[in-house]
C-alpha cells in the first residue's frame, strides 16, 4: 500500500454506504471561505455560551410566534380580511376574537413587536456564537447532519427575514417590493418549521452545554481567567483560541444591555404616558393632533385623499340590513343615547393609545337598522384607498362598549381621527377601527 486513493478497497465505506475515499477527496478540496475558520479565535465561543443564548430564545421566540399568529386571527380571516387570504394548508383554526379584556390586542401585538425587537441582540449574539458552523466542511456527512443543516438554513434565514421585514414595516418603509403581510406570514412558517426541527435535534446538546460550566462560576470569572472550553464535536470552540478581551459575564451583560436599550426605545409605544417620547422607532406613530385629539395618528386625513366636502354638513350615515335603509346625519346621531368607554386603539405596528370615546353603541344602531342580533357588520369608509372597509363579528357589534364614536376626550373627533364618525371596539386591531365611516351593513346571516 502506498497511500494512493486509487487503491482504496471498494468495500471501504462509512456507516451510510458512502465510500471513504469520497470524504478524503472532499476534505482536500474545500470551497473558498473555509480557511476563515482560523480567524475566529474568540475563547468565548463554545457549547456553554451558545446554549445560554439558545435557552433564552427557546423560551421567548414561541411567545413572538404565537402572538403573531393571534394577530392574524384577530384580523378576521373568516371574513377574508386577513392577509394573505389564501394560505392553503397553513390555514389556522379561526374563532371569534374576544372583546374582553379590551386591551387584549394591545397586549398580544405589543408583545409580538416589542419582544421581537428586544430579542434582536440575542439573535445576533447567538449567530455570532455559532458562525463557525456555517463554514464547516463538508456541510454534511450523514442524513442526520443534512437534516440539521437544512433546519439551520430555515431557522436562520427565516428569523433574519422576519426581523428585517418587521423592522421595515414598523418604519413604513416598504423597500422590498412585495406584500409585507403575505411574506411575513409565510416566512413565519418557514422559521417555525426550522425552529421545531432544530430544537428537537439540539435540546440534548443544549442541556449538556448548560451543564458544562456552572453559571455562578461564569459570573465570578474575570477576563484574565477566562479560558476556552474543551474542544467540542460541533467545532464551536476555536482550535487556536486567542486571549480573552472580555469575559463571558461581560458578553452576557453586553447583550443584555443591548436588549434593555431597545426595550426603553420601544416600551413607550404600548405603555404610553411619560415613556411615549422615547418610542423613537415609530416616526409616524408619534404624529399628534391638537388638544383633546392630541394622540397618535396612523393615517392622516390628508393622506386619505377624501374630499373635505364629504365630511361637511352634507355627510350622512347609511344603515342597512333590515327591510329598509336608515339614513342619519350627525345631529341625529348626537341626539341618540350616548355611551362613553375608555378604550385603546392598538395598531399592528405595535403602538397603542388609550382614550375616552363617546358615541352611539353599535348594537343600538343595529336595532335601529332592524337587525337586533347581527352575526356581522360590514363597515365602509369615505376613504377610497387603503383599508377603507372592515367586517366586524357579531360579538364585536353587541359589546356594550363597541361604538360609532363621535367625540373623544369630550371634544369632536378631529379630521385626522375620523370626523364625522369612526368605529371603536374593544380589543379590535386598529386597522379595523374604521375612520370616516359612511355606511354600516348589519347582517343577520
Amino acid at each position: 500500500m502506498n497511500g494512493d486513493d486509487s487503491e482504496e478497497p471498494a468495500a471501504a465505506t462509512d456507516d451510510y454506504g458512502f465510500p471513504k475515499v469520497l470524504w478524503r477527496n472532499v476534505d482536500k478540496h474545500p470551497p473558498p471561505g473555509v480557511h476563515h475558520l482560523r480567524r475566529w479565535r474568540s475563547p468565548l465561543r463554545g457549547p456553554w455560551l451558545t446554549s445560554v443564548f439558545g435557552l433564552v430564545l427557546l423560551i421567548t421566540l414561541p411567545i413572538v410566534v404565537i402572538t403573531g399568529l393571534l394577530s392574524y386571527i384577530a384580523y378576521g380571516p373568516q371574513f377574508g380580511q386577513a392577509i394573505p387570504v389564501d394560505v392553503g394548508l397553513l390555514k389556522l383554526p379561526t374563532f371569534d376574537w374576544p372583546t374582553d379584556p379590551s386591551w387584549l390586542y394591545r397586549l398580544t401585538q405589543g408583545l409580538h413587536v416589542g419582544l421581537g425587537l428586544i430579542l434582536i441582540p440575542v439573535v445576533l449574539a447567538k449567530l455570532w456564537s455559532v458562525i463557525p458552523r456555517f463554514f464547516s466542511w463538508p456541510p454534511s456527512r450523514s442524513p442526520a447532519q443534512l437534516i440539521e443543516r437544512l433546519s439551520l438554513i430555515m431557522l436562520v434565514g427565516g428569523i433574519l427575514f422576519e426581523i428585517v421585514t418587521g423592522v421595515l414595516n414598523i418604519q413604513y418603509d416598504y423597500i422590498f417590493g412585495f406584500s409585507f403581510y403575505t411574506a411575513h406570514y409565510f416566512g413565519a412558517w418557514v422559521f417555525i418549521a426550522g425552529f421545531l426541527v432544530h430544537v428537537t435535534i439540539k435540546i440534548p446538546k443544549m442541556r449538556a452545554g448548560l451543564r458544562s460550566l456552572p453559571f455562578r462560576q461564569v459570573l465570578a470569572t474575570p477576563v484574565a481567567e477566562t479560558r476556552a472550553e474543551p474542544a467540542d464535536p460541533d467545532g464551536l470552540v476555536a482550535a487556536d483560541p486567542a486571549p480573552a478581551t472580555v469575559s463571558r459575564r461581560g458578553a452576557l451583560l453586553l447583550v443584555g444591555a443591548g436588549s434593555a436599550f431597545i426595550a426603553v426605545l420601544t416600551a413607550g409605544q404600548t405603555l404610553g404616558g411619560f415613556t411615549r417620547p422615547l418610542a423613537l422607532l415609530l416616526p409616524r406613530g408619534r404624529d399628534l393632533g391638537n388638544g383633546p385629539n392630541d394622540f397618535e395618528v396612523n393615517k392622516t386625513f390628508a393622506a386619505s385623499q377624501i374630499d373635505p366636502r364629504a365630511t361637511s354638513d352634507a355627510w350622512r350615515l347609511t344603515l342597512t340590513g333590515g327591510s329598509r335603509a336608515v339614513v342619519l346625519d350627525r345631529a341625529a346621531l348626537l341626539a341618540m343615547t350616548q355611551h362613553t368607554a375608555t378604550l385603546p386603539i392598538a395598531c399592528v405596528e405595535g403602538w397603542s393609545s388609550t382614550q375616552d370615546w363617546t358615541g352611539v353603541p353599535l348594537r343600538s344602531l343595529a336595532a335601529l337598522a332592524g337587525v337586533p342580533n347581527p352575526v356581522s357588520a360590514y363597515v365602509r369608509s369615505l376613504e377610497r384607498y387603503g383599508f377603507n372597509q372592515a367586517t366586524l363579528q357579531g360579538n364585536q357589534v353587541s359589546d356594550r362598549d363597541s361604538l360609532l364614536a363621535l367625540t373623544v376626550n369630550g371634544a369632536d373627533l378631529s379630521p385626522d381621527h375620523g370626523y364625522p364618525a369612526r368605529i371603536v371596539v374593544p380589543a379590535l386591531p386598529g386597522v379595523h377601527s374604521t375612520k370616516w365611516v359612511t355606511s354600516i351593513d348589519f347582517r343577520a346571516v
